[in-house]
């Protein structure tokens, strides 16, 4: 199964700004719609992964707070962490 890349980045935008917490829709949104046309493939699932983790472990990451889990070093997640809204 073959995913068209602009329904990937409509499924990663829609779902950066619908989380649950109006925090996270704003921070998450700003972020999405100011780096997602420079991702490719790989760094567009990567940002679906992160969007996938709760918003709780998720702002914990983002602020430097202790998380339930590991959260993976990669490019969209290094991105995240320093990013200033």
């Amino acid at each position: 199964m073959t995913i068209n890349i602009d329904e990937l980045k409509k499924k990663i935008i829609y779902r950066s700004n619908y989380r649950g917490t109006k925090e996270m829709d704003k921070l998450l949104g700003t972020f999405t719609k100011k780096n997602i046309n420079y991702l490719n493939y790989e760094d567009l699932i990567d940002l679906e992964k992160l969007l996938n983790i709760d918003d709780t472990n998720l702002y914990n990451f983002y602020t430097g707070a202790e998380t339930d889990f590991e959260i993976e070093y990669n490019k969209v997640n290094l991105l995240f962490k320093n990013f200033k809204y």
